[in-house]
Order: structure tokens, then C-alpha cells, then sequence
């Protein structure tokens, strides 16, 4: 596993996401088709373009391919700590390489996923990365046809059971994902540490004005969309109330805030450590100020049935209260931001939705 310094913390492990995973056994499986060698490490090339060395088990040639595993873990355990994630790979007469879900692997049933309805519960990164890795080997090994890939995750079905994934449409097993490859450290006491010590960098190097936002999906809209990512940005996960607190007892100045409508909606009923655990009530916000200017029973109830924030967005479009709507989530969301600093900061939030960009 990579090493990662949580600032002054200690070092601790970066686990690997199930992507990574995912990406890491279909490279060593393809080796090994190529070469008819067992393959015990091989590096695997992350979405940052960083290259990571993966320690592969359970090699095994057949008639129908090659396969293998790789184990996931990390010093910060979570439901998917040490499931093992698994390639199968043959090639085809066809040029192109196919990437389908086998046991343990969801199914995609609702819109509103990273994935198309009726499709393996493997999200675009870690496809795009599975298939960039095969890329490369295939040419390593001037192969030009087509590749057949079966990601499988034994136990996924039922550890599923055990998440919040069937809210989001997935059934059969659990969602493939990840966006920079690694798990970064989560353990709540380390990151939150990590967070005050960032921040008195950040204060220490002159700046007053904070660049806050929650993870990677906010970093790279922000990146795209605005182009102001610099050395004053913090990336606080679920834990906005911390930085808000560490940001007076810095005496910041000004933050600046840029969250998903998703994650907002949840600031906007008074949460401040937006982690699913403790609570979700985003589609009961929604559907109380759809009610408030105007949605009717059946709109409402609508809301209340959707999956993710992006849907009820359409929903209210349709309806012509979008812009109410959201301006009056912005309104609690900032109410309780400002009462949180005791209106001693100024503050500036920034609301955007994946689909139809700033909604502020």
C-alpha cells in the first residue's frame, strides 16, 4: 500500500479504492494471458497518472482466461476492507476492450448514477482507468484485438446489504468507484487534526481568505469552472463545522464555500457534519420548500421518491421553482454557516450541480 503523511499526525496506509482494485487484478490478468506467467505485483496507473505497485493472489489460468485478486484495505477500515476484488480476462476477435460486472458487482436500476440504467455498478473512473490499464499492456504486448474484462466481488451481494447503496439504485452487489485511485486517510480524530494543522499552514503563509470545499468531485468542478484552486484550499470531507470553528480561532477573514446542492441541502437543516451516518433528510428539505412555493401532492411526493439531488433538480425545473427553491436553500445553508461563526467571518457560498453547473 502507498504511504500517506496525515501533516504532523504519523504516517499511516492510503488504502486502494475498489476501482483501483478493479484496475490493478485486470492488469495483472492481462500479464499474465500475454506472458503465461503468474504475476505476483504489478504496477497499475492511477486517474493522477501516478503509478502504484498492487501485490496480486488467487492467479488462475483455465480454458475460459485468466484471473486473479487483489485484497482491499487500509489502516481506516471500512465495509469494503479486505473483500477481494476480481478479474477475469479473455480476448475477443473484436477490436475494443468490454467491461461488464459479474458476481458482487451491482446492477444499475434508477437514473441519477454514474452509470447507465441496466449497467454494471462500475463508475466512469474506474472504467476509464481498467480500460487505459489493458491499453497499455496490450500494447506492451502488440496486441490489437479485443479484450473481454469481468469484474466480480465475492460476498458483494450481501455486503451490500449492509450499506446505503440500494438507495441509490445499485441491487445485486456493491458500487465500483473511486476518483484519484486511493482511499485517503478518514480515521475522524487524524483527518480532523489534519484540518486544523492544513489550515494553520495555510494562515501561517500569510492568507486570510479560505478556498473550502469538500472532496475530490467539488475540487474538480472547481478546477474547471472556476480556475481559482491555489494554496489557501481545504478539502474538509464531511466536517464543515470544524473548519468553520478552526477558521475563527485562525482569524480568517473570509471563506470562501463550494459544496454540491446535495450537501448543501443537508447544511441547510442545520447539519454540520454532513456524513450519511448521521442522518439524511436532503429529499424532505426539498419537497418542504417545493411545497412552500407551490408544488402540489403529487410533485411532492415525487421528490420524496427520488435518489439523488440531481433528480429533484429536473423535477423542480419542470415545476418553474428551481431558482425559489434553491435560493431559499442558499438562505438556510448561509443562516446557519454565519451562526456557526458568529457572523465574526465573511462568507460566500458557492452551490453547483453536475448537470447544470453554479445554481447560486
Amino acid at each position: 500500500m502507498k504511504e500517506c503523511a496525515v501533516r504532523n499526525v504519523k504516517k499511516i496506509s492510503c488504502g486502494f479504492t475498489t476501482g483501483t482494485c478493479a484496475a490493478a487484478a485486470a492488469t495483472a490478468a492481462a500479464i499474465m494471458l500475454f506472458s503465461g506467467k503468474i504475476v505476483y505485483k504489478v504496477y497499475v496507473k492511477l486517474p493522477t497518472g501516478e503509478m502504484l505497485l498492487v501485490d496480486i493472489g488467487d492467479q488462475k489460468f483455465d480454458v475460459e482466461g485468466v484471473s486473479c485478486c487483489v485484497k482491499k484495505g487500509s489502516d481506516d477500515s471500512d465495509l469494503t476492507d479486505s473483500v477481494l476484488i476480481y478479474a477475469k480476462i479473455r480476448l475477443n476477435p473484436s477490436n475494443g476492450i468490454c467491461i461488464e460486472g459479474g458476481t458482487g458487482v451491482g446492477i444499475v436500476t434508477q437514473n441519477g448514477m454514474n452509470c447507465p440504467v441496466g449497467s454494471a455498478a462500475i463508475n466512469s473512473v474506474p472504467r476509464k482507468m481498467i480500460a487505459e490499464n489493458i491499453k497499455r499492456i496490450c500494447d506492451d504486448y502488440k496486441y490489437s484485438g479485443g479484450v473481454n474484462i469481468v469484474i466480480s466481488v465475492p460476498g458483494g451481494e450481501e455486503l451490500a446489504e449492509k450499506t446505503f447503496i440500494t438507495r441509490l439504485g445499485v441491487t445485486g452487489g456493491i458500487l465500483i468507484t473511486g476518483i484519484t485511485g486511493v482511499v485517503e486517510p478518514v480515521s475522524e480524530k487524524a483527518f480532523i487534526e489534519s484540518l486544523r494543522v492544513e489550515m494553520e499552514v495555510i494562515r501561517e503563509k500569510g492568507y486570510t481568505i479560505l478556498l473550502a470545499f469538500p472532496g475530490n468531485h467539488a475540487q474538480s468542478f472547481i478546477d474547471r469552472s472556476l480556475g481559482i484552486v491555489g494554496e489557501n484550499c481545504i478539502k474538509f470531507g464531511n466536517y464543515l463545522g470544524e473548519i468553520l470553528d478552526f477558521a475563527m480561532e485562525l482569524d480568517f477573514n473570509e471563506i470562501l464555500i463550494a459544496c454540491h446542492i446535495g450537501k448543501i441541502v443537508k447544511v441547510a437543516g442545520g447539519m454540520m457534519n454532513t456524513h450519511y451516518r448521521n442522518g439524511d433528510f436532503r429529499m424532505e428539505v426539498f419537497a418542504c420548500y417545493a411545497a412552500l412555493y407551490g408544488a402540489g401532492r403529487k410533485t411532492v411526493e415525487e421528490i420524496l421518491g427520488s435518489i439523488t439531488s440531481e433528480q429533484v433538480l429536473d423535477i423542480l425545473e419542470s415545476e418553474n421553482i428551481e431558482k425559489s427553491v434553491i435560493d431559499k436553500i442558499r438562505e438556510k445553508a448561509e443562516y446557519y454557516i454565519n451562526k456557526r461563526v458568529e457572523n465574526k467571518i465573511r462568507t460566500k457560498l458557492i452551490i453547483y450541480s453536475n448537470n447544470k453547473g453554479i445554481l447560486n
